[in-house]
Order: structure tokens, then sequence, then C-alpha cells
């Protein structure tokens, strides 16, 4: 299977659109995770290996998360109403920290296998296609890590990007169970418990990483630096605003709330201050496709006096 990412340009995409390009990728992983799930399972048992089958229970684990992913990606696009009213899009920032959680509890279970292995070493008499379907699997996890990360950051969802790596957790366990098979065959079944010990490691940083990262998000986190700079220029290209400042941004699901202070003519009537606001407000809502909604706040701007070589631009 030769997995791409979608065409679509996220900068040109609505929200519903997002929503489908995520959905599409989320069942390309059921698929990948349904498949393995049951050869590892028939594998590991006529191959008579218990860690490929543990690996199999590990990719079930996967098949969960995808139909979390799928059910909070439906259920975030639902409009405003009376007690939501910006929407469910921070259904997604609680999933990413569901999946992080996840994440970390699947490398701290490596992390203690790994401590019980090296305590009481353990061989296995298993047998050649157990290896052959561990290194399979392997490659079929990092192919779909890659496909669900690429997809991610086309579309700028923190949830698909938590569920890639917690794709790349399943092809770590993996490596491990290859590294264990193959020790089992040499006799070398310490290299089991050392690269469990790697890969656990680095599954809970990331699953540590993710969760923090959705957590902050949840606790209004602005976004970077280059889209707040981005969204004040457009601000600022409207025609009547003579000024803009506290631009300040927060999170929603991975779209963006925007609160911005716009100044205009203080001899303008307050109609014609407002219809300069609405504008500005349009203009990012069209240029900007991750913003949700923005609230301007109009202030006064005092033309020089003569003789005076700088605006006083009141700040509130």
């Amino acid at each position: 299977m030769i997995l791409h990412p979608p065409p679509d340009d996220p900068a040109t995409l609505s929200s519903a659109e997002r929503a489908r390009a995520a959905s599409r990728s989320t069942w390309v992983s059921v698929g990948v995770n349904l498949t393995l799930t049951v050869a590892q399972i028939v594998i590991g048992l006529m191959a008579r290996s218990q860690a490929l089958v543990a690996d199999g229970v590990h990719s079930l684990s996967d098949l969960l998360s995808d139909f979390v992913v799928l059910f909070v990606n439906r259920h975030s696009q639902k409009g405003a109403d009376a007690e939501h009213p910006y929407g469910h899009q921070r259904f997604e920032n609680a999933a990413t920290l569901l999946l992080g959680a996840l994440l970390m509890s699947v490398g701290a279970g490596m992390l203690w296998q790994a401590v019980q292995q090296l305590a009481a070493p353990t061989g296995g008499s298993v047998q050649m296609p157990a290896l052959w379907m561990a290194l399979g699997t392997l490659a079929a996890k990092e192919l779909l890590f890659r496909h669900l990360l690429r997809v991610g950051k086309r579309l700028k969802s923190s949830m698909l990007i938590a569920n890639a790596w917690h794709s790349r957790s399943d092809a770590a366990s993996s490596l491990v169970v290859a590294l264990g098979i193959g020790g089992s065959l040499l006799g070398y079944t310490f290299l089991d418990a050392v690269a469990a010990l790697v890969v656990g490691l680095m599954i809970l940083r990331m699953g540590w990483r993710y969760g923090f990262g959705s957590l902050n998000d949840l606790m209004d986190h602005a976004v970077d630096q280059e889209e707040v700079d981005a969204i004040r220029t457009t601000l600022a290209a409207t025609p009547g605003v003579a000024g803009v400042h506290d631009v300040r941004t927060r999170k929603m699901g991975d779209m963006v709330l925007v609160d911005a202070h716009v100044e205009v003519d203080a001899t303008l009537s307050v109609e014609a201050g407002h219809a300069i606001a609405v504008a500005a407000r349009e203009r990012v809502m069209q240029q900007h496709h991750r913003v949700l909604n923005v609230m301007t706040h109009v202030d006064p701007w005092h033309a020089p006096a003569a003789g005076r070589s700088e605006a006083i631009s009141p700040r509130a």
C-alpha cells in the first residue's frame, strides 16, 4: 500500500474539509492496525512467540486510539450552542491529552517489563516466521507513522500528530520484539530488555511532550509568534486602520481565537469606526483559515499636530 498525504492545501481548507481529510487518514490507520493485530496474534501463536502476541495486543490498543480520534474528530466539528458558545473544538485538545497519557502508560509498561526481564532473563523456542512478522510490522508501523505525521503537519492537527507518534511507539515496540526474537534465536535474550529501556524512555518523553502541550492549549496557550505577526499584518493592512496593538491569540483545538485593538481616526463617527473594525475582522477570517473568531476593540487615533513628527496613539 502506498500512502500519500492528501493534496489539499490547509490554507484553503474549511473546518469541515480539514475534518474529512483527518478522518480519511485515520481510517487508513484503522485498516493497518486491524490487519497487523490479526496477523501478529495468529502468527505469534503459531510460531510460539509470546512477545509477538503481546505486540499484537499493543496494535489493538492503537485501534482503540484510532477510534478515539475518529469520535473526537466528528464531535469537535459541532457548531456553537448555548452551553458551548465557542464551539466544541477543544474536544481535540482533550483527545491529545488522552493520547499523551496513553503514550506515557505504554512507555512506563515497557520500562517495567524491561526491568523484569533484566532481573530474570528468559529464553524462548520461537520460530523464524515470528521474526519476519516482527520486521514486517516494524516497516508497516514506520510507514504509517510517516503518513500520519505528514498529514498532521499539513493540517496542523495536534491530535493527528499525537496519534502518529502513538504509531511510532508501536513501531518501537515492534523493534523491541524483533530484537527479542532475534536474541532468543541467537541466545542473547538480554538485547530485548536493553532495547525496551531505550524505547520506553523515548515513548515516555513523547507522551509527556504531547500531554503537556495539549494541557497548555487547554490553558489558552498562544499560537507561535510568526502566526501572530501575520495576523497583525493583515489587520494593519485594512483600509482605515491607523494602528494595531495588543494582539492576543489562544488555541481552540487546532483553531485560533484572536483579540486585537485597532486604531481608527478619532474624528470618525462610531458607525464608521465600527465598519472599519468589521472589515479588519473579515480580512483576517478570509486570509487566515485557522482563525475561528476575531474580537476587535476600537481605539481612537489622533493625527499628528502641525509641526510634530510623531502621532499620538493611545495604548489601552
